[in-house]
Order: C-alpha cells, then structure tokens, then sequence
C-alpha cells in the first residue's frame, strides 16, 4: 500500500487503509525523524486496527554511517510507546533495491495471511468502481458495471445475486435518499485471472449487471457488497463513542485538541468510506452526527475523526459506532 505523505491525502490513505492485514511505515533517513504525516500515519494505523507493521527506514544510500545511526534512535524513541514499538526496522535503498530481499522476508514473517472465516455471508469493502467500454461501444456490446475491492469474509460465485450499500443518491420530494443495488455477478477477476469464485486475500474485480453510468470514476468507493438482506444497517445519523488524541499529531506545532461541539463540521473515514458531517449532540464522550454521506456499518465498529484546522483536514482521534 502506498500511504503518501502530504496531509491532503490522509483521507485517501485512511480509506485504503482499510481493507490492509498490515502496513509497511516508510521513515526517510535523511529527515529528523519524525515529520508530522509520520505521526499522522501511525496514528491511522492504530485507528484502523492494524498491528503488523514494518518499519523500512529508506535512503541509506545518501547518508552516511553516522546519520543512518542517528536515524535508527530516533525511529526507536518515536514508536517505543505505539503499537509499531516491536516492528522490525529494515535499513533499505529503494532506489538501488539494497536489502529489499531483507524487507521482502520481513513482510512473510511479520504479516502472515490472517484466518478468515469462509461460511459467513460473503461482504466486500468497494475501494474501486468502473466503467471498462471504451467511448463508442454500441449498446449490445456494452458490458455492464465494474466493482473492485477486497473481501473480508465469505465468497462470491458467478451468478450471486449481490446488493450494494449504501448505494447511490436520489433526489426523493426535495430530499437526498440512498437506494441500495440489487444486481448479478457476471464475472470475477483477481491476479489477472478471471474465475468462477473468489474468496478473502487480494483485491478482487466484480463484473456486474449495473449501469456502467453507475460505477464509472470510482463513483460506488465506500460502499458495501454482500448477498441480499445481509448487509449492516444504512446510517445516517449515528452516534459514536469518541476517543480523541491530546495534540494534533499531524501539526509542527502539535495543536492542543479541544472537544467537539454541536453544530462542528467533522471528517469520518468509516471503512471505505469518506464522509463529512454535522455534529448535532454531544452527550460525554457519545457525539451523534448527522452525515451528508450515509454509511453502512457494523455496531462497533471505528471511524477516524478529522477536523478542520488551518484549512486543512486534521486526524483528531476516532470513534465507535454505537
């Protein structure tokens, strides 16, 4: 996975972060360490659960012995009371690939495939949706709606009836509702291949019966796909336990977090979804937003708190759908 740095993107990475067994924390020797988005993203990383990290410290190459040394102590200062603070720190040069068979063997011992269980209702976090006709296609050699993404638990066959969740926005008596999908699995695809069934591990592609008009520029990101009548609730206004870090870690100057309020404009990443909301009340540490996107979750599970400071998009600590 590729988490890259700039705050922008947090969100992104967040999202993709998601359907990841472990992450792989990028820390460049020639920097003080850490930098902001550092703090950001092992922040994320705890947030979204994972447990198995690697640490690659990259550009031994332009540094010499004593700064590679230097760097190595700071890495181990700063993850000494996170949940990176066992990982393994494998000195690399990407650009001359030097220890990358090191890093390669760290990844086999240090994520290994977790056990997913294959007889639950199959569900599937979309990261990706589109449209594969190229323009010009005449209407009886369309091919219908393409949904990429991983699945958690279960399998698909070709043939499943699916549906999709929250699925997408209408305009109902002057009001924004979501309509779920119901459709087919024509085709499924995943390492190049296309087979008649897919299970957990890897990216997977959906073949489907839907509208291209509906999958095209990643338009169904953030849904959920699973068989029929077994999805989590729709939610448009849930309620979360929250739990906030004492600074803004993606800050210089680590800016002290106040509590949130009514009316506070909030970012939450929630699976594969990004959504922005409204705080409507707080009650403690229960908050309840209402969300111009809805999300379709389980009770329990986390969602990422940001807020807007200095313009931009702040993780802040996350919350637990109640």
């Amino acid at each position: 996975m590729d988490a890259p740095g700039h705050e922008a993107l947090m969100a992104t990475m967040l999202s993709g972060a998601a359907v990841m067994d472990g992450a792989i924390l990028v820390i460049a020797a020639d920097e003080p360490c850490p930098q902001p988005q550092t703090r950001e993203h092992l922040a994320a990383i705890q947030i979204v659960g994972i447990d198995k990290i690697i640490i690659v410290q990259n550009k031994i190459d332009i540094v010499d012995e004593k700064r590679v040394l230097q760097s190595y102590h700071e890495i181990t200062e700063f993850v000494k009371d996170t949940v990176a603070k066992d990982a393994p720190i494998i000195p690399i040069s990407a650009q001359h690939s030097i220890n990358v068979d090191a890093l390669v063997q760290a990844m086999e011992e240090y994520i290994p495939t977790p056990k997913r269980d294959l007889t639950k209702p199959p569900l599937m976090y979309v990261v990706r949706s589109f449209d594969i006709n190229k323009p010009g296609t005449t209407i009886e050699k369309l091919e219908g709606g393409v949904i990429g993404g991983s699945i958690t638990q279960g399998k698909f066959e070709t043939g499943d009836e699916i549906e999709i969740r929250p699925g997408i926005r209408q305009e109902k008596q002057g009001k924004s509702v979501y309509k779920p999908l119901l459709t087919q699995i024509v085709s499924l695809h995943t390492g190049g291949k296309t087979l008649d069934k897919v299970q957990c591990g890897g990216l997977v592609g959906i073949g489907t019966m839907l509208d291209p008009a509906l999958t095209r520029a990643d338009s169904l990101t953030g849904n959920l796909a699973g068989l029929p009548g077994k999805l989590p609730p729709t939610l448009s206004e849930p309620t979360i336990e929250t739990h906030f870090f004492e600074r803004a870690v993606g800050t210089k100057e680590m800016i002290a977090i106040d509590k949130i309020h009514p009316k506070e404009s909030l970012l939450l990443d929630v699976g594969t979804t990004i959504t922005a909301g409204a705080v409507t009340s707080v009650k403690g540490e229960k908050a309840t937003i209402k969300l111009g996107r809805p999300v379709c979750v389980e009770k329990g599970m986390r969602a990422a708190i940001s807020r807007k400071i200095a313009g931009r998009w702040r993780l802040i600590g996350y919350g637990i759908i109640q």
